[in-house]
């Protein structure tokens, strides 16, 4: 993929997430596991976004330190954090969509060849014929 497609990705998925936090229509997260859930997505979108944003925006350093807290207890507390998160979110998306810049290339692993099950069978096809005449040669006693 291209590395603007690699980085409009990446701003679409965190926009998404976004959307669910502070669309009209979206209602608040029910249960504390919900709102943790929407946390940990947020936290990683903006860790992905950290990578190719300006590190001297403002922007990022706020959203860093903000994800870098814990989700307060209580019902209003908790929600409010998730709310404040979604808009830190949303204030990064816009400095990467801003700057422009090109992500950073992923490393590509080294693959391995994987051989196909016909290529294993012959040298154990020898190996279990040659055992078969071995013993068929040893001497009964």
């Amino acid at each position: 993929m291209e590395s603007a497609d690699v980085q409009r990705d990446q701003t679409v998925a965190a926009a998404e997430i976004v959307a669910l936090v502070l669309g009209e229509d979206s209602p608040l997260p029910e249960s504390a596991s919900d709102v943790e859930e929407l946390a940990l997505l947020l936290r990683g979108h903006i860790s992905q976004l950290g990578i190719v944003a300006p590190p001297e925006a403002s922007a990022l350093r706020g959203a860093q330190q903000l994800a870098s807290a814990c989700v307060p207890d209580g019902y209003m507390p908790s929600r409010v954090y998730l709310v404040k998160l979604a808009e830190a979110t949303q204030a990064l998306i816009a400095v990467v969509q801003a700057h422009g810049a090109d992500p950073a290339k992923p490393t590509r692993r080294r693959r391995w060849w994987k051989p196909r099950i016909n290529v294993l069978r012959g040298p154990l096809f020898d190996v279990a014929f040659a055992c078969w005449i071995l013993a068929a040669s040893a001497p009964r006693a």
